[in-house]
Formats: C-alpha cells, sequence, structure tokens
C-alpha cells in the first residue's frame, strides 16, 4: 500500500504540472493557440517519458547496473552524426532537414535500422555477452562523437547555426504528426514486449540464477535490447537527445521505491520523467526566459548526479 500512495503522490505532481504548463502565462485572448501550441508539449513529454524512463529500468536491468543508461549504446551520438551529415551533404535548406515530418522518419529509420542490424550482428559474434555489447557500443558513440564534430567544423557557419536547433532536446515545434506518428509505434512495441516485462523481476537475481528458474535468458535479453533501442530513438528522434534524464529519473525512482518489483519501477521512472520534463519546462520558459534549454538544465543536473552515484559506488567498495 505504501508504494500505491506514493505513485498516487506522484501521479498528483504530474497532474499539477499538467494543470500549471496549461495555464500559467496564458492570455485569455489567445487561449485557443496556447492550447493548440501547449498540448502537443505535454503529449511529446509524457511520451518521452514513458520511453526514456522504461528503456532506461529495464536496460539497468539487462546489464545489472544502476549507473549505466541507453546512451552508452551510441544512439545519441548517432541521431547528431545523422542531421550532422545531412547538413553536410544537403545543406541546411534540405527539406530532410526543414520538414520535421521528413527529419523524423529518416533520423528514426536511421537510427533502428543501424542499432537493431549493428547489435544482432555483435551478439551473434559476442555470444549474447552484454559488457561485449557495451564496449562496442561506447566505441562507436565515440566514433559517431568525432565525425559529427569534424563535419561540423567544415560546414558553413550558417549552416552549423541551424543545424543547432536540431541537436538540443526541445519541446518548441511539436508537429501533431510526428507526434501520432510515434506514438503509434510506441503502442505498437507494448503487446510485443509485455509478456517478457513480467520476467525482469526474475531476471535481477542474476544470468544463472534466471536460466534455473526456467528464464529463456538470451531470447530475453536479444529481444528487450532491441525494444530498449527502439524506445530510445523515438524518443530522441521526436525532441533530440537527453543524455542524462533516465539515469536521474530511474535512480531517485530506486530510492524512493525500495523494491524489486519492475512494475512499480517503471511507472514510478515513467511519472518522475514527466514531472521533471513539465516542471523543467515550465521553469525555462516562465522563469528563465527561454535564455537556456530544458537538455541543459536536465543534463547539469543529470551530470553532478552521475558524479554523486560514483562517488557513492566507490566508497562501498
Amino acid at each position: 500500500m505504501q508504494a500505491k500512495r506514493k505513485l498516487s503522490v506522484l501521479g498528483i505532481f504530474l497532474a499539477i504540472g499538467i494543470v500549471l504548463f496549461l495555464f500559467v502565462g496564458v492570455e485569455w485572448t489567445y487561449f485557443d493557440y496556447a492550447m493548440k501550441n501547449r498540448i502537443p508539449k505535454i503529449l511529446a513529454m509524457l511520451l518521452s517519458a514513458f520511453c526514456i524512463g522504461s528503456a532506461t529500468v529495464v536496460f539497468q536491468t539487462i546489464t545489472n547496473n544502476h549507473i549505466l543508461t541507453p546512451s552508452v549504446l551510441g544512439l545519441d551520438a548517432l541521431y547528431v552524426l545523422v542531421q550532422t551529415f545531412i547538413v553536410f551533404i544537403l545543406g541546411a535548406t534540405s527539406p530532410l532537414i526543414v520538414n520535421k515530418q521528413y527529419n523524423f522518419v529518416i533520423a528514426l529509420g536511421v537510427m533502428i535500422v543501424a542499432s537493431v542490424g549493428l547489435y544482432k550482428v555483435l551478439f551473434e559474434r559476442g555470444k549474447g555477452d552484454v559488457m561485449f555489447l557495451l564496449l562496442v557500443g561506447m566505441i562507436f558513440g565515440t566514433l559517431f562523437g568525432s565525425l559529427s564534430s569534424f563535419m561540423q567544423r567544415v560546414i558553413d557557419p550558417n549552416e552549423y547555426l541551424a543545424l543547432q536547433n536540431n541537436l538540443f532536446a526541445s519541446f518548441n515545434n511539436i508537429h501533431t504528426p510526428i507526434l501520432a506518428m510515434a506514438t503509434i509505434l510506441m503502442l505498437l512495441l507494448i503487446p510485443f514486449v509485455w509478456d517478457d516485462l513480467k520476467l525482469l523481476d526474475v531476471m535481477t537475481l542474476g544470468r544463472e540464477q534466471a536460466i534455473n528458474l526456467g528464464v529463456d535468458y538470451d531470447r530475453v535479453v536479444k529481444k528487450l535490447i532491441v525494444v530498449v533501442t527502439i524506445l530510445i530513438s523515438i524518443s530522441t528522434a521526436l525532441i533530440g537527445p537527453i543524455t542524462f534524464l533516465g539515469l536521474l529519473v530511474v535512480n531517485v525512482a530506486r530510492q524512493l521505491f525500495k523494491t524489486y518489483k519492475h512494475t512499480y519501477l517503471i511507472i514510478a521512472s515513467v511519472l518522475l520523467g514527466g514531472i521533471t520534463l513539465l516542471y523543467g519546462q515550465l521553469i525555462v520558459e516562465q522563469v528563465l526566459g527561454f535564455t537556456t534549454t530544458l537538455s541543459v538544465v536536465v543534463n547539469l543536473i543529470g551530470g553532478l548526479y552521475f558524479i554523486y552515484l560514483l562517488l557513492k559506488e566507490s566508497k562501498q567498495i
């Protein structure tokens, strides 16, 4: 009951955040325009919170490490590379950059195909070794980042400025068709992986114990890795990369809910993700006056929290 009460409190905070985001600073003369602008933002935040929160919980269980996030797979760096490559080859006025629907489909398609194809090969060569997958993912992430930096230095400065709009997480230009496509794709994933999510509680015991209890461990891990990469790809293609959001909300959820049950952890992480994005964007818009972006604030707080976790882990060793 205590866990359910905590979830109820988080749900109330989230609901209050939605109401505040909808109505704070709204001039009633432009009420209809404000709602058309703010409702897609809220839906995008909730969708991103679901993708990042749930994917990070699953990923940490698979890797048996609470300070790792799916960003170590190199998806954020791949997204930046895709955007930079389009501008480098076609220019900032290309329809693949200007048209948000085209840009979303291209970025999402490249990330899903590259990550699923790459990690399928790596799993076969690494014989299902998750640590081998993480190592190669980090190497590719560094490679993608280096290629992006090289192209960004070569392109025209004006095109680089235009490119910057796509490299930072933003909720300012959420298009309804993109949001609809992302939502449909996410909903299609849920029944595909629903039965396997029930096995996560057992998988926290470790590979050998899970196998002894009848879990087809390697098959489940491969399937969940694919789902994690797709969820992170959806979120990144929709709003841009927010590296430390998953680390922040999932570890706070683990502190609040001292439980092994992933039902509570996933729901709590999603709620905390929504709360963080909603209140963070509200502060960026109403207090800071758009002088910075939400991703900068989240990554600053998340980075500091990551350092805290590292120091905490080092003391326990």
